[in-house]
């Protein structure tokens, strides 16, 4: 989709992208020929060549980083974490889940939380829910690190599509189902990592950590309900569809006793 974009070239708008496509103008080539930004398409050119999508995200609107997915797919890592509570500046990071398509990660505060710090390193495309405004500043500030991948965060890209409130709700609204976690939530998790650390119950931190890892496999099948459902706006959305992934298998078991204890 990046070859076909427009709207983050300086000065073309989305309405003027669309009105170019329109007129048969539907690559940077095609720009080339009715527009002067020589350079500036110059450097699209060399900084997809080079794999690098935070350019990209540089010079788009957020609600527009749905572009980047198709063309760096291979260099994702669905990222979510939980925490004691809401305050960044205050609590900790409980847990963190990192999937990349392939392998799912996990990451316990006391036991192997410094490894994220290595092995997200691995990655130059961040996909999340709220990460921009939660996750994102909240890990920055918790490990004092730098994060400069591109991120898409899908609670724009799905805002952009109609789909408001949180994960859960849009997940619902798109017939994501989470089975015997359906009724976990973030309120929830924080109760689960007391209940691990008052009482050292591992079932409570495994039933924490399926839930965290339910976020971010649920974001993969997300991400691409996204880019489809935006693809399909163009004139592009034949034959680059992507097939929705089969779920990866959770690592973790919820025990179904305390979900039915503390869940709402």
């Amino acid at each position: 989709m990046l070859p076909n974009t427009l709207c983050h070239i300086p000065r073309v708008s989305a309405n003027k992208e669309r009105a170019l496509w329109e007129k048969g103008v539907r690559t940077w080539d095609g720009y080339r020929a009715v527009a002067k930004d020589l350079a500036f398409l110059d450097d699209c050119e060399r900084h997809l060549e080079q794999r690098n999508p935070a350019f990209f995200a540089d010079n788009l609107k957020s609600d527009q980083h749905w572009r980047l997915f198709g063309d760096f797919q291979d260099l994702v890592a669905y990222v979510d974490i939980e925490t004691t509570g809401l305050d960044k500046g205050y609590d900790e990071i409980t847990t963190i889940a990192l999937y990349d398509g392939t392998e799912v990660r996990t990451y316990v505060n006391g036991r192997n939380l410094n490894a994220f710090k290595t092995d997200i390193k691995q990655y130059q495309l961040l996909v999340s829910f709220n990460g921009k405004t939660f996750d994102v500043p909240f890990i920055k500030r918790f490990f004092g690190i730098e994060l400069p991948q591109a991120h898409i965060d899908l609670r724009y890209v799905m805002k952009r599509l109609g789909y408001g409130g949180g994960l859960k709700e849009v997940e619902r609204r798109i017939g994501i189902d989470r089975g015997d976690l359906r009724s976990v939530d973030g309120f929830f998790a924080v109760t689960l990592w007391h209940e691990y650390k008052r009482k050292k119950n591992e079932a409570a931190l495994e039933t924490l950590l399926a839930y965290n890892c339910a976020d971010v496999i649920n974001l993969e099948q997300l991400m691409v309900h996204a880019y489809n459902r935006n693809l399909g706006e163009t004139p592009f959305a034949r034959d680059r569809q992507l097939n929705v992934p089969t779920p990866a298998k959770i690592p973790f078991k919820a025990d179904p006793k305390l979900v039915n204890r503390y869940a709402w």
